[in-house]
């Protein structure tokens, strides 16, 4: 009998998250509607913080920012750009979503966790979700979003199972091509 080969984290290139080529199609501004000043906010999955930085001028010097990524040239690369800008209100985190003790219980006001579930291991995706309704406030919201076919380490099944542990306030199923997501908050106990 074989053993299960555990699959790691994809990792991209840096220039694949920040191009004129995906600000055509998204802007960085994108998720700010969903969060106000002084919040505070986790970009699970950031990259080098091409929403990062958008949210956190958003939120507000009183507000904060969990920018967390497997990718420690990622974070390295936003916290440049951070320093930059002069944006003192990220918390960068090079770490992985499946365990982020260093957020506390319940104080998380929105979680922008785009294409981090697919491109996680796969045997990590059960404790990331459950950090996730861990870290979020009650009446906080989420944004998930997960890429579909070939590349992705998610299956419809799966996805409709983590949705399940979370209120569904919007989802969809993208295009052909589209990503699913969902914009979900904690299921009331």
């Amino acid at each position: 009998m074989g053993t299960i080969e555990e699959k790691r984290d994809k990792h991209f290139p840096l220039f694949a998250h920040d191009n004129l080529f995906r600000r055509l199609f998204s802007s960085p501004n994108e998720f700010n509607s969903y969060v106000s000043e002084g919040q505070t906010v986790a970009d699970l999955g950031c990259g080098p913080g091409y929403y990062t930085l958008a949210l956190a001028e958003r939120v507000g010097p009183e507000g904060k920012v969990h920018a967390v990524d497997s990718d420690e040239k990622a974070i390295r690369a936003l916290e440049r750009k951070a320093d930059k800008r002069g944006c003192h209100n990220i918390e960068a985190h090079a770490a992985s979503a499946h365990d982020l003790s260093f957020i506390e219980d319940g104080s998380v006001d929105f979680i922008l966790a785009n294409g981090l579930l697919c491109s996680m291991a796969p045997q990590q995706h059960e404790s990331a979700v459950d950090e996730m309704k861990r870290i979020l406030k009650p009446g906080g919201k989420a944004y998930l979003s997960a890429a579909k076919g070939y590349y992705s380490y998610m299956s419809k099944a799966e996805w409709e199972r983590i949705l399940e542990g979370f209120r569904v306030e919007g989802r969809g199923d993208g295009s052909l091509l589209g990503d699913r997501w969902a914009f979900v908050s904690k299921k009331q106990q």
